[in-house]
């Protein structure tokens, strides 16, 4: 069976992280092949690519262009036609939009590893049209799979694929060759620095606590604004290495607006580090509220409240931490991930019963 991912770019995060391991796998009797465009502005691009079997796709990006865009579609078909796979399994809404047009006999599968209506970079319009968009495409995609059940259900209330079948599959994740934290305490926040991922709430966090250190790793649009604006007790380093930074913190905090099952937030807890997280999205199927961290409303004040109740309790700490750890183990299993997929490919040629 030929599989041809799509995906817009495979810039760092948790989900180039998904879909290469996707392709990397190649179960037995499966063949893979990424097609994927560039970065763009200030974006870096995930190590993961290296070694995968990829095809490039000049034109695709993740900004909208109707010229691009427009040609993108026409290198997307190209590739398709050429290459003649079973299933088109495409990731994001860029990729989805135009690999779902393409027309031909093969399957399509949509991954949604979260949504855009809460992405403060996009205007009402703009997400009226996505929204449509997403709609239209649903009525001609064979399975479409949500990161996390309660992305899922979101898109459903948005009248995306309402009464189309929908499977949700948890990431796998590698744990991290970190080793425990034992220094003072330090609170750190990894992830794009851009809108989605809202920056500028663990600032406001930041002046609430001004005797706690927070350190705040990543890359993005805002990259440059952030350090101008942060508080003293708040460190700026850029992109960095996630095993030394999870091996250099005590606690893990996500002021996200959405998420889907944000991989660093995984990668935190299989290093055995309670997440402060905001209840958005899949965050709290992610973490287990007063369990394995804190999931809580997003505001400041929340978020700083749950920071200073482990900042206080050492041995919380400790407990969270460690039922963190043998959670994620369990639950976001790469195995799991690779079986659930390669059980749904096959269950598309399967004869209805």
């Amino acid at each position: 069976m030929k599989v041809l991912h799509v995906i817009a770019r495979m810039n760092v995060g948790g989900t180039a992280r998904y879909v290469g391991d996707l392709v990397a796998a190649e179960p037995a009797g499966y063949e893979s092949l990424l097609a994927t465009g560039f970065v763009q502005g200030s974006e870096i691009e995930d190590d993961c690519v290296h070694g995968l079997p990829i095809v490039r796709i000049p034109s695709m990006g993740r900004s909208i262009n109707p010229v691009a865009d427009i040609r993108a579609y026409f290198e997307l078909r190209k590739v398709i036609r050429e290459y003649k796979p079973d299933v088109v399994h495409s990731h994001t809404f860029k990729a989805g939009l135009l690999a779902r047009l393409v027309p031909g006999n093969h399957k399509r599968v949509h991954t949604f590893h979260g949504h855009l209506f809460d992405d403060q970079s996009f205007s009402g319009l703009a997400k009226f049209f996505i929204t449509a968009a997403e709609r239209f495409n649903a009525k001609r995609t064979d399975v479409l799979i949500s990161v996390g059940e309660r992305v899922g259900k979101e898109l459903r209330a948005a009248g995306v694929g309402v009464g189309k079948k929908w499977v949700s599959i948890a990431p796998g994740v590698t744990p991290l060759p970190t080793v425990p934290y034992t220094g003072e305490f330090v609170v750190g926040w990894m992830a794009r620095v851009t809108s989605v991922k809202n920056p500028l709430l663990a600032l406001d966090v930041a002046r609430l606590l001004p005797d706690v250190k927070f350190v705040m790793a990543g890359g993005g649009d805002m990259a440059h604004e952030i350090p101008l604006i942060a508080p003293s007790n708040l460190s700026v380093i850029g992109w960095t290495d996630a095993a030394k930074f999870w091996s250099s913190v005590s606690i893990a905090l996500s002021t996200s607006d959405n998420e889907g099952m944000p991989i660093a937030l995984i990668e935190a807890q299989l290093a055995g580090i309670p997440v402060v997280a905001t209840d958005v999205g899949s965050n709290s199927e992610v973490i287990v509220n007063t369990e394995t961290g804190f999931v809580v409303q997003k505001s400041a004040q929340a978020l700083a409240d749950a920071i200073s109740t482990l900042a206080a309790h050492s041995q919380l700490r400790t407990a969270m931490g460690s039922a963190a750890s043998e959670r994620a183990l369990r639950v976001f299993s790469p195995a799991q991930m690779i079986d659930s997929h390669a059980a749904l490919y096959m269950a598309l040629f399967r004869p209805a019963a």
